[in-house]
């Protein structure tokens, strides 16, 4: 990567972070990549397993509250790129406390801000802060309409509210201290070593244990799903190719309702393990809506698809098809994360 040198990748052991950790370490062999991820529940190494013994890679277990840690790793390091992934960001979860999130998603976002321009105040010539966020932070769409770099902010939920700030944090540094970045919001993510208190992993899960599918509402909540590979590839032709103070949406031009994604899942796990069709739709259960919930989200992505030639590689059916056969293939994974704290959080947010 041209001009970079030591590349930062915040919750680099998470979900999303993984993959684009191994992405980056792989094809940059003359980069340092280090990995910051204070490993909580949703941390995980083995997500990295086959890249740790890499000569340019190195894991830091640090965690992005802690200001002083942060801004001594800067310091040490010499970060000249930030990859800030790092994030609460799971709705449920926010609504039950938001202070964590007001921590994690503003109070850490500020505290690599403060560490970069301190860092970088003296030449920011080949820096760059590059903040991933979400397309939540938008608000609700009705049926028509889709969501552009330019959609007025308008969150609904303790965690979207704490991704947006962070999200004016970032542009606020940019425009007061000429830090450089670049902001790109996402939408609904999945695929590949997925913690599963989201959607798609949860529901594979349960119908592997034939377990119910709590379904919220009248499950018509409609969402744009974007395989994560594909995310990856769209972050590092972004960290490459983006423009600076530019905002890019990533989406996968794959718009659900939420109940007929649940039928097509159960419908592809039935193929799989062999089932007669129907029978997992039977676990499909509807639960109490939770509050704040966005009707609908969709991603205009025609910018970055003109401007830097990236689309989705594969269909909807296609990346469900690769996730399932996954997880499939890696239960012992899945086992180990399904524990203690988890299924104790799982009780009380549906049952």
């Amino acid at each position: 990567m041209k001009n970079k040198k030591n590349i930062l990748v915040t919750g680099g052991a998470g979900f999303i972070g993984s993959h684009v950790v191994r992405l980056l370490v792989k094809k940059y062999s003359s980069c340092q990549i280090y990995n910051l991820d204070s490993l909580t529940y949703a941390g995980n190494l083995e997500n990295l397993s086959d890249i740790e013994s890499k000569n340019n890679y190195k894991f830091l277990k640090l965690d992005i509250t802690e200001a002083e840690a942060i801004s001594e790793a800067f310091e040490t390091y010499k970060f000249d790129t930030v990859v800030h992934l790092a994030a609460e960001s799971h709705v449920d979860r926010s609504i039950t406390d938001p202070l964590a999130f007001a921590r994690t998603n503003i109070m850490g976002t500020l505290n690599l801000l403060q560490a970069a321009a301190k860092l970088w105040k003296a030449d920011f010539k080949d820096k760059l802060f590059y903040h991933i966020s979400t397309d939540e932070v938008y608000g609700t769409l009705g049926e028509t309409g889709l969501f552009t770099e330019t959609t007025a902010y308008d969150p609904n939920s303790p965690y979207s509210a704490s991704k947006a700030s962070s999200d004016h944090f970032v542009r606020a540094y940019g425009e007061t201290y000429g830090l450089p970045f670049i902001i790109s919001n996402c939408s609904n993510n999945y695929g590949p070593n997925q913690f599963p208190e989201k959607l798609i992993p949860l529901f594979i899960n349960n119908i592997i244990l034939e377990k119910p599918l709590p379904v919220y509402g009248d499950g018509n909540y409609t969402r744009d799903w974007l395989y994560v590979i594909d995310h990856a590839i769209a972050i590092d032709l972004i960290l490459s190719e983006g423009k600076l103070k530019q905002t890019y949406n990533i989406g996968g031009f794959n718009e659900w309702k939420n109940i007929d994604l649940v039928k097509l899942l159960c419908k592809q796990m039935d193929f799989k393990l062999g089932k007669p069709t129907g029978t997992s739709e039977q676990l499909i259960t509807y639960v109490k809506d939770r509050p704040g919930h966005d009707l609908r989200y969709a991603i205009d992505a025609s910018k970055i698809n003109s401007e830097l030639d990236w689309s989705p590689s594969v269909t909807f059916e296609e990346g469900l098809s690769k996730t399932i056969d996954w997880y499939l293939n890696n239960e012992a994974w899945m086992e180990k994360v399904t524990s203690g704290d988890y299924l104790k959080y799982y009780k009380e947010q549906y049952q």
